[in-house]
Order: C-alpha cells, then structure tokens, then sequence
C-alpha cells in the first residue's frame, strides 16, 4: 500500500499568484498541484484578467477556502495584472505560477531553509521544460546552478522561470514590483535588478515543468520577446554591472533576433524553391 505524502504545516503563510486570461485549457492541472503541496499553510490569489471562457468556473469547481478570486476591473498588461494580485497578498511570501505550468508535491516544502533564512530573500529551481506537442520533458539546465550572487551567471545564462520563483514580498516593494511597461520579459527585468542587491537560493533538482505549447511559442510571442529585449538592453547602458557583462547580453539580443526572423525567414526561402 503506498502512503499518502506527509503533509507539511509550517509558520511562513505563501502567498501563490496565478494571472489568468482565458487560461481554461490546463488551468485545472495547475490548480491541482497548488491543491497537492506538501506545505500547506499557503493562499491563492488567482487575479482574472477579464477572462471570457470557462477559467472562473474551473477554480471555483475546487471549493477550495484558499483559492482566493479576484476579477480585474479593467484588462491590463501582465505585469501590471502582477502588481495587483501582489498587493492582495497577505503572506511575507509570493510564488508565482503561470496558468499552463504545474509544481510537484514538493515545490514548496523543498524550500523550509528558504523561508527561516536571513541570508536569501529569493530562491528558485531547476525545472523540466514539457513540449506539449511530443509530449516529452527536458531539464531546462544539467549543470549545477551556484547560489549567492548571480548577476554575472544570470547575464551568461538565464536560468530563472516565473513559475519557479519565490520571493519575500518586501523585496518585490524594494524594486517597486515588476515594470508594467512589459507583457514577456518584466520577469526577466526583475529578477536581474534583485540579482544585483540580493544573493539567491537555489535549489539544484527540478521542483515543477514549464509547457511549451503554440500560443506561448509563436512567432508573436518571439517577435515581441525580441522587441522587449532590445528595449531593456537599451534601458541598461549606463549600468555597471550590466556593462560588466554586456558581451553576454549582446549575444542574446542576436539570438532573440534570429529566433525572431527565422519562421518568416524559412517561409520565405521555402517560397523560392
């Protein structure tokens, strides 16, 4: 007979953000690995962004006191959609799930020296990339990840997912939350600017999977990641310790733009022929 996992109750009240805008398609499985946490002294701020399919009737299916729901009084960019669920919180911290990824049991009980550290204030994992259409998984990274100050690794290798991040919510205020001017990269942006005031956490196994799917890997979506790079990168240009690294960020600027051409590029050539 297998046993049931042993649930966790600890003193650190987490506070969960899911933004959702017509996320019905795999919102279920991501509510039910909130739902399954080991560590259960946590709340669920589930922000609607205006949703019109079936996402509101799916979280209250659960009848879950936790889940807590609030709809947006107007449709907003998603950083700006974060900022508020952020002020909703009511926890010292604030995990972030994206509504077509999913946690293990363990995601956040793995974090117990995390929550009573005085030396970190942000942590984050390994994570499995899951490609929908080949139904697969591939670790995002097979080496080992350094903890402490990680400006320098980040810049050369961004190894951060949104779904995969906790934080304390003073250090979000500290950087005035995420720059709402954003909707593909404020995660990036943020976590960048706390890489240079704070050392991080990090745990060196795969806590969750990340769904790589078609709406969020189309050309848009790249295209726009491109866009929104190249504004950041700009942004940066008398920053010191992004000039530190700026070779780094230069690389990736050119790799966000080939994947940004490359679908219209091959479409074109395949014309020719």
């Amino acid at each position: 007979m297998v046993e049931e996992p042993k649930k966790i109750k600890m003193s650190k009240l987490i506070s969960i953000i899911v933004n959702c805008y017509n996320g019905e398609k795999y919102l279920k499985q991501t509510l039910e690995s909130i739902q399954k946490q080991n560590y259960t002294n946590w709340e669920l701020i589930f922000w609607d962004n205006q949703s019109t399919d079936n996402s509101k009737a799916i979280l209250k299916s659960f009848n879950e006191s936790r889940f807590k729901y609030f709809y947006s009084e107007k449709f907003t960019s998603l950083y700006e959609a974060r900022n508020l669920a952020c002020k909703k919180c009511n926890g010292e911290f604030i995990a972030f799930l994206d509504c077509d990824d999913w946690w293990y049991d363990n995601f956040l009980s793995e974090r117990e020296s995390f929550f009573s550290s005085k030396q970190f204030k942000f942590s984050y994992s390994k994570f499995h990339f899951f490609f929908q259409k080949s139904n697969k998984f591939m670790i995002n990274y097979e080496k080992e990840i350094p903890n402490g100050e990680v400006y320098d690794f980040l810049s050369r290798n961004y190894v951060v997912a949104i779904s995969g991040l906790i934080l304390r919510k003073d250090l979000l205020e500290k950087i005035n939350f995420f720059n709402k001017e954003f909707n593909i990269i404020g995660d990036f942006d943020a976590v960048m600017k706390i890489s240079k005031i704070e050392e991080a956490h990090v745990i060196q196994k795969p806590l969750l999977s990340i769904r790589i799917h078609g709406e969020n890997f189309s050309d848009r979506h790249r295209k726009m990641s491109f866009k929104e790079f190249k504004k950041w990168y700009f942004f940066q240009e008398r920053d010191s310790f992004f000039n530190k690294n700026k070779f780094s960020f230069q690389k990736k600027l050119l790799r966000l733009f080939i994947v940004s051409i490359t679908p219209k590029f091959l479409k074109d050539l395949l014309k020719k022929k």
